[in-house]
């Protein structure tokens, strides 16, 4: 069976006005991390939500470092990233009860990354029967919580990954 995860609403995203520099580093680099809704800092990678999420907990993990591929990450950057993924699994598992989840990683823009030249990897949490009608028929998602009351839930449960 073929699922198609829809967002109409990133088209803010999209067609929104942009940052001149790299909104990962700049978010990285900037000291408000609850502002930035950074949830955590680990040695080489930190833990932040996604402002525009497919579903409701989704969050990005990303280097420090300003990278475009995999390959170019270190042993420890990849390390830290997997670390933060299972955690985060654990953690959405356990706070919104999460059945399974959409990990991955969108190298290049052709491939559909959003922020093709800065490195990150999506987890999104997913339910049973968490797509209807409303993507469909009205290209509205239904995000039943606001994504700073999300990052309220989930910030007590981070430390080191």
């Amino acid at each position: 069976m073929r699922v198609t995860l829809w967002a109409p609403w990133r088209m803010q995203y999209i067609v929104g006005p942009r940052s001149d520099g790299c909104i990962l580093c700049e978010k990285a680099n900037g000291k408000e991390d609850t502002r930035n809704l950074i949830l955590a800092r680990g040695s080489f990678t930190y833990v932040l939500m996604n402002i525009y999420p497919y579903n409701c907990g989704h969050l990005m993990i990303a280097p420090y470092r300003h990278l475009e591929s995999l390959e170019k990450l270190s042993v420890e950057e990849r390390g830290e990233m997997l670390g933060w993924a299972s955690k985060s699994e654990r953690i959405l598992r356990d706070v919104f009860h999460a059945e399974g989840f959409n990990i991955g990683i969108n190298v290049g823009k052709v491939a559909g990354a959003g922020i093709d030249d800065h490195l990150h990897m999506h987890v999104v949490p997913r339910w049973n029967g968490d797509t209807n009608f409303m993507p469909v028929l009205g290209e509205t998602k239904v995000i039943p919580e606001h994504v700073e009351e999300t990052y309220a839930k989930l910030l007590p449960y981070y430390g080191a990954p």
